[in-house]
């Protein structure tokens, strides 16, 4: 598997150290990034890590607009102004920076989320807040799609 999938509650140990997931140390593994980069979320009190996938999406988010306008600049600042790479140890443990986890609301245990090509660092309280919210509107997303009808003799067509 090429992708971050599920999720992981894990706690910080003594020297404030958290090991990465093994399902999640094997995709970077593969990825070939020397370490773990990451940066505070935008939108969530979370932070988003990964490997060379994220940073490959970053710099076509960032390439869609031209050189030195101003939302490039934006966009540079907030995702590569703000990040860090951190050293994974032999036993696949890292040290969140005091930042990091002072955006995220870390203090002694946090949750993994994959996302695919990229994963998320959770306080573990405020992810189940964050789940429990993805879910009612992806619940209220089926039903709205369900409602949809097939046009008779057309299939997957809308009306």
């Amino acid at each position: 598997m090429d992708r971050f999938v599920s999720n992981f509650t894990l706690r910080l140990d003594a020297k404030g150290r958290v090991s990465i997931p093994a399902s999640f140390r094997a995709v970077l593994a593969r990825d070939g990034y020397d370490g773990l980069y990451c940066y505070p979320t935008l939108d969530q009190p979370a932070v988003d890590a990964g490997g060379y996938a994220l940073l490959a999406e970053i710099d076509a988010l960032i390439a869609r607009f031209p050189p030195y306008s101003e939302p490039r600049d934006q966009l540079s600042v907030a995702l590569y102004g703000t990040s860090e790479t951190l050293k994974v140890d032999a036993e696949g443990r890292v040290v969140l920076s005091e930042s990091l986890k002072a955006h995220a609301g870390i203090v002694d245990a946090v949750t993994f989320v994959g996302l695919g090509h990229k994963f998320q660092i959770w306080e573990p309280g405020r992810f189940r807040a964050q789940l429990a919210e993805a879910t009612e509107k992806v619940r209220a997303l089926k039903q709205e799609l369900g409602s949809q009808s097939v046009r008779p003799g057309v299939q997957g067509a809308r009306e």
